[in-house]
């Protein structure tokens, strides 16, 4: 089902592409009816999907193998389908035992983001070298929706295409999937609750922690109330209703060794490389 759902959302940017748009609506629509109409018309959607199913997929098996080392019974991956412009809602696992000390905490939470960071950078290199220049690309009297860009984005443009602003580039396909695999990777490593972040976090400090959980749902409230992004509401409450689910306890509390912190520095580096205030505006 996920599957459907990319190609539907990969058929729309392929023929986007070709119309020098970010976003067709229209197309998104019409994708839906070949599923039964013309199936083979999908096909050319196929770049996306594969790329972003195979980005989020190694996300997931980042924290499968780190479950697989550290003895926690874990189910294989699942992908979540939707009927949005980008496909999905992602992919999860579920822990069927308990995390039992913080380097354990620390491995699970970090390993996915890693691995899936390091999928979706050459797909992402890939899609900013293929990249079409359109001035005006973000322009409300021609466009239905604006994707932000994250840093990373930004930093790879500047070096590849310099002097061209990275708001006139429109990334191939395949770009766009790395684009929504590091947003998946952002919001996972959000430090808070249970999330991946959350989890860094907690392993390093569990203060630290329960204070930035505590605070994070305000300050992303905040970031909707200046527009940057609606869906930085639901995110708040999501965080917030998190709160109240009870965390596993750690048994062995024993600190993180240099390799590890090192590596949680990493993740937060990664962290605002992805991440976007406004990730993605319907004008």
């Amino acid at each position: 089902m996920t599957l459907c759902t990319c190609l539907v959302a990969g058929a729309q940017f392929a023929v986007a592409f070709a119309n020098n748009q970010a976003v067709s609506v229209d197309e998104f629509v019409r994708g839906f009816t070949l599923l039964y109409r013309e199936p083979s018309a999908l096909l050319n959607g196929l770049p996306f999907a594969i790329t972003l199913m195979t980005i989020l997929l190694a996300h997931e098996l980042g924290h499968f193998f780190a479950c697989h080392h550290h003895h926690i019974r874990t189910t294989y991956p699942f992908f979540i389908p939707a009927p949005t412009l980008i496909g999905t809602f992602g992919a999860f696992i579920l822990l069927r035992s308990p995390i039992r000390n913080t380097r354990a905490l620390f491995d699970v939470g970090a390993s996915g983001p890693f691995v899936g960071f390091l999928f979706a950078i050459p797909a992402l290199v890939y899609g900013v070298v293929d990249a079409k220049i359109v001035p005006g690309l973000t322009n409300s009297s021609n466009v239905d929706v604006v994707f932000g860009a994250p840093l990373i984005l930004r930093l790879l443009s500047a070096i590849i295409h310099p002097g061209v602003p990275v708001d006139n580039l429109l990334l191939h396909p395949v770009g766009r999937a790395a684009w929504v695999g590091l947003f998946a990777t952002a919001l996972n490593l959000l430090p808070s609750g249970q999330l991946d972040g959350g989890h860094i976090l907690r392993s390093v400090s569990a203060r630290s922690h329960r204070i930035v959980s505590t605070l994070l749902p305000v300050l992303l409230l905040l970031l909707g109330l200046f527009r940057h992004w609606s869906g930085w509401y639901i995110w708040a409450a999501l965080l917030f209703g998190l709160r109240f689910l009870r965390s596993a306890p750690i048994y062995d509390t024993i600190p993180l060794d240099p390799r590890r912190r090192f590596a949680a520095a990493v993740a937060l580096l990664i962290f605002l490389l992805c991440f976007m205030p406004a990730p993605i505006l319907n004008i």
